[in-house]
């Protein structure tokens, strides 16, 4: 998808862009703040960047939450992160479905509290027709425990005898993933400068352009994103092959 922005110069919009919402601790930090401080900002660009994502003709769009790691933090942090969870899937419900974005979950749900399980299931079931901006949330997510229990479900299906381990392949592992039925992101950004992929979608990052940007979490707004969409628009994509002189 091409559009105009406003130099009016056509930009090639990524289809499918994913975010590793870092920063929030070192805002709060450089403040003087507690990390609780930069959570609830950080709750915040989650909103804006929602926004901004269909303004820019984004059509799918996954966060990265919280992760597998993440629940070795402290307590007290992690039932801050936990409560404004709750908060946002009951205040931002409404929104969505008014908006026509559908939102799904992907990530561990047993170890999620039963109360934000429900939440989930809810906003869910009451986006699933919705046909605007698809919104992935990773909660409780890891790349690398999504591909353990893919491999494990076929292992099941080749001892069960149901699948042929010669009839395994790439298309076959993808079905097989959290994400299926999403197409794999063409963009993915980091905030906060860091350099890294910290376990998030593994396998479905295998071709996507990599953008990192020096801007906390909590700062980031739509003109972050348009520059990240320029940015991608500006390169390019050979996976793999080789470019025609």
């Amino acid at each position: 998808m091409t559009v105009l922005f406003r130099s009016d110069i056509e930009v090639r919009v990524p289809k499918h862009v994913a975010v590793i919402m870092d920063g929030n601790g070192r805002w709060a930090a450089a403040r003087g703040l507690p990390r609780t401080a930069g959570h609830r900002r950080g709750a915040d660009a989650v909103k804006r960047t929602v926004k901004a994502a269909g303004e820019l003709g984004i059509a799918y769009l996954t966060l990265f939450g919280f992760s597998a790691e993440n629940w070795k933090r402290p307590v007290r942090e992690i039932d801050d992160l936990m409560g404004l969870l709750r908060r946002y899937l009951r205040s931002e419900a409404d929104e969505l479905a008014r908006n026509n974005v559908r939102i799904r979950v992907i990530g561990d749900r047993q170890a999620l509290a039963g109360d934000i399980v429900t939440l989930i299931e809810d906003v869910e079931q009451r986006t699933a027709a919705n046909t605007g901006l698809q919104l992935t949330v990773a909660l409780s997510y890891g790349g690398r425990q999504e591909l353990t229990e893919a491999f494990r479900r076929l292992a099941c299906d080749v001892q069960s005898g149901n699948l042929a381990p010669e009839d395994i392949d790439a298309e076959l592992v993808g079905r097989a993933l959290a994400t299926a039925g999403i197409p794999d992101p063409d963009l993915l950004v980091r905030t906060s400068g860091e350099q890294r992929l910290s376990n998030f979608l593994l396998w479905q990052l295998a071709y996507a352009e990599l953008i990192f940007m020096d801007v906390l979490w909590p700062d980031f707004d739509k003109r972050h994103l348009a520059e990240a969409v320029r940015e991608f628009s500006s390169r390019e994509r050979r996976y793999g092959a080789q470019v025609a002189s």
